[in-house]
């Protein structure tokens, strides 16, 4: 089995994204456009993140979304359509990548279930329930911060219910939020906002393809029914842009079906769980939070039971290998003490933490595979 290879956090990566975008605007160069072709200039700019929305499923079910597919065969070689998106592939960890240009080593959002350091419990970075303020958590200055510092204003499209959570403020804080019920509305609060100003960054969030990919799978004939629907919106949003107006396409992570069948509970094995405290992270990433000491043993043990349906490596050695890019020294205890990444498509859980309809969803991410790791990067520039 070959080495887990480790994610771009550079211009390459999701990291680069927004950052490229405001370059394009001459606005403020951040360190995670370089290593990579400039995009070209444009006055305005709207960005939108498909949740979901891997670039495997995207190329294989391509037939769902004329439009990015056009989009993708006539985009400037020079300027790659697939990037990755970091590990672990989720939206958490990924949105803090996209929102701050920073790896997570660095911005500290370090999965969907973290153990905050010195406590015995787990918190959910999505939800931020019961979460830590999440402006410690995630202190350096976000990108539509920076942008904003820079005369170029940021407007955030998306639900509501995301305007000021513990999320948005930790990874996306610096926009105004325009809040929108489904997708068309999100789309015509966009193109009101990037027409409000003559220089403008306009960020727009989906959610809906992640959602049926989780639900009913990512090969379900629902998941190609959720790209059609985007993949349409998209093509009207881009008609209604004005022509100094750039538009750039990208998601947070990709995804793979699980059957149940192909699900370890660690709450009902008493070898897996045996001197682990916590079992965080992902169902194909799990990070497991160790008695002291017993790390070596805990990785011996996964790694015998994995075997060569995926990677087990302590946190050390995941760091080592540059999976989470540069690392803080007060964010590394945030990660687990062992980190586990699968590649068939088998997952573990473990009951005792996880909410029962998260165990049960078929779509699952947040491994290393090309699947969840490779996201789109589709840019056209303004006319």
């Amino acid at each position: 089995m070959r080495d887990a290879t480790p994610p771009s956090y550079d211009g390459r990566g999701l990291a680069g994204v927004l950052p490229r975008v405001v370059a394009s605007l001459d606005g403020p160069q951040l360190p995670a456009a370089a290593s990579t072709t400039p995009l070209p200039a444009a006055k305005r700019a709207v960005v939108v993140l498909a949740d979901g929305l891997g670039a495997d499923l995207l190329r294989r079910r391509s037939g769902h979304a004329p439009f990015l597919r056009a989009a993708t065969a006539k985009q400037d070689p020079a300027i790659p359509a697939v990037l990755t998106a970091g590990f672990p592939s989720t939206t958490a960890t990924s949105m803090g990548t996209f929102g701050t240009g920073l790896p997570p080593g660095a911005h500290g959002l370090a999965g969907y279930q973290v153990r905050v350091p010195g406590s015995d419990r787990l918190f959910n970075e999505l939800d931020w329930i019961d979460g830590p303020d999440p402006q410690q958590w995630q202190p350096h200055p976000t990108v539509f911060e920076q942008a904003g510092a820079g005369d170029i204003p940021v407007t955030m499209v998306g639900p509501t219910k995301f305007d000021g959570s513990g999320l948005t403020t930790a990874a996306l804080r610096g926009a105004r939020f325009a809040g929108a019920r489904d997708l068309g509305a999100c789309v015509d609060a966009a193109v009101r906002a990037v027409r409000a100003t003559p220089r403008a960054l306009v960020y727009l969030y989906w959610g809906e393809v992640d959602r049926t990919g989780h639900q009913h799978g990512c090969e379900s004939w629902q998941w190609g029914e959720a790209v059609e629907q985007l993949d349409g919106e998209l093509r009207r949003l881009r008609a209604m842009l004005p022509d100094d107006t750039s538009l750039t396409v990208t998601a947070d992570h990709g995804m793979v079906d699980v059957p149940d069948s192909a699900k370890t509970d660690v709450a009902l094995d008493p070898e897996l769980r045996a001197g682990v405290e916590l079992v965080g992270g992902e169902l194909r990433g799990p990070q497991l939070y160790c008695t002291p000491g017993a790390a070596a043993d805990v990785a011996a043990v996964w790694t015998d039971r994995v075997g060569d349906d995926g990677w087990v490596m302590t946190r050390e050695e995941a760091a080592d290998r540059g999976l989470f890019g540069p690392v803080d020294p007060e964010v590394l205890p945030r990660f687990g003490d062992v980190i586990v990444a699968v590649h068939a498509p088998i997952g573990f859980v473990d009951s005792r933490v996880m909410n029962p309809r998260i165990i049960a969803l078929i779509g699952q991410h947040g491994s290393l595979t090309d699947a969840e790791q490779q996201v789109p990067f589709i840019h056209l520039p303004a006319r």
